[in-house]
């Protein structure tokens, strides 16, 4: 009985993507912060893109690019977009802390 290597690879490549898939999705689920859980969404977007190009490469099959580049592009925007919104968050509130502290300091 010979075993392909190629089929090695792709057992080893999917059964890496899928424990790694599983670890970020415990990390969103138990994420204590909103940081945690958007650093585990982005990490199982990309091995989502990465599981694509795994399949596309292996099965030699290119109509999986178009889809992996919209999962790829939705990943980089919802990052950015939190980021942002968490960024803006922080502002604010760095803002009101300075204002109260001038307000008890000016009395």
């Amino acid at each position: 009985m010979t075993v392909d290597p190629m089929t090695v690879v792709a057992v080893v490549a999917h059964a890496l993507l899928g424990s790694g898939a599983l670890l970020a999705l415990v990390r969103l689920a138990r994420g204590p912060s909103l940081l945690d859980r958007v650093v585990a969404t982005d990490t199982l977007l990309v091995i989502i893109s990465a599981s694509l190009a795994v399949h596309a490469a292996l099965t030699r099959d290119p109509t999986v690019v178009p889809v992996l580049v919209v999962v790829s592009l939705l990943a980089f925007v919802g990052s950015v977009s939190i980021a942002r919104y968490v960024g803006g968050m922080l502002l604010r509130s760095a803002a009101t802390d300075q204002a109260a502290e001038e307000g008890e300091t000016g009395r």
